[in-house]
């Protein structure tokens, strides 16, 4: 396989989705190549190589100036202090709305960001499309969320693509004191935010981005067994890219992507990984497998 392209899954008898009507439900895999024409990636999909992939298992729904796929499974559950990945849907004259896979959109008013914003100005600061990085703040008793945007590591997201898990696998992502989540970044090179919403966004070569959503799906379907780490560290150590010399061993420094400028709340380091994101299953950092 070339480095960045993953191919299609096709299934026997199954003509090729794009040649579907936008409005007919399809049902997508992860992995699977979607027709993006010229559409954004969004929810649940993600780009390498020039094309768009889903990364859950869904249904593939265009939503222009995105093409997303809306997971089989449940809704995440927003809780007061979590720090999620967004992506931004619509733009106010004093707010943006943003899809943080709950079961409502959250507002991110002007004033919960470090910029100083005029009325009527938002949309010279984040887009529709634009992945952002905020912490939940409240929750009020009609379902409404909010969200700030002040706060270390918190901020916009440049590049990249966003992988989803279930929120549910998230602290088996990260590992017991960040131990999986620092694996992965070590023999992948890629820069990684984890969401506890369940998004995680990638920023790297087109390689490694492929790498991380392959090793993040591991997870996905192994997170309930013993040895996991073990899996995942064979796994990255299998696929490590090669050349005359030998297995080439990314650096154990930041990835590759842009680094963060502190004084530039726009490009914020990754979110810090506390102790609510942390695997505390078990010893070590694999929990014992369910029955």
């Amino acid at each position: 396989m070339s480095r960045g392209h993953r191919p299609s899954h096709r299934r026997r008898g199954r003509e090729d989705s794009s040649a579907r009507p936008s409005s007919e439900r399809i049902l997508v895999l992860p992995g699977e190549e979607i027709p993006a024409h010229g559409l954004k990636p969004g929810p649940g999909t993600y780009r390498t190589g020039g094309k768009v992939y889903a990364s859950v298992l869904g249904l593939l729904s265009p939503r222009p100036p995105l093409v997303q796929v809306i997971p089989l499974s449940g809704r995440y559950i927003p809780k007061p202090h979590d720090t999620v990945i967004g992506t931004v849907t619509d733009a106010q004259s004093t707010f943006w709305l943003l899809d943080i896979g709950a079961p409502r959109w959250a507002p991110l008013h002007m004033t919960g960001t470090p910029w100083k914003i005029e009325v009527g100005e938002t949309d010279r600061y984040l887009h529709v499309g634009d992945a952002v990085t905020v912490q939940v703040e409240n929750l009020d008793p009609t379902g409404r969320i909010g969200v700030t945007m002040i706060g270390e590591n918190l901020g916009k997201l440049e590049g990249g693509t966003i992988v989803h898990v279930s929120a549910a696998r998230i602290p088996r992502v990260v590992g017991r004191g960040g131990s999986m989540i620092g694996l992965i970044t070590r023999l992948t090179g890629a820069e990684v935010v984890v969401g506890q919403n369940g998004r995680i966004w990638v920023n790297g070569t087109p390689d490694a981005i492929q790498r991380v959503a392959s090793v993040l799906r591991l997870i996905e379907e192994n997170g309930h067994r013993a040895g996991l780490t073990e899996r995942v560290e064979s796994y990255l150590l299998s696929t490590l890219p090669t050349d005359a010399a030998g297995p080439e061993l990314p650096r154990s420094g930041p990835g590759p992507g842009p680094a963060a400028d502190r004084d530039d709340p726009s490009t914020p380091a990754p979110a810090g990984l506390g102790s609510d994101f942390e695997d505390e299953e078990g010893e070590g950092t694999d929990g014992p497998s369910e029955p």
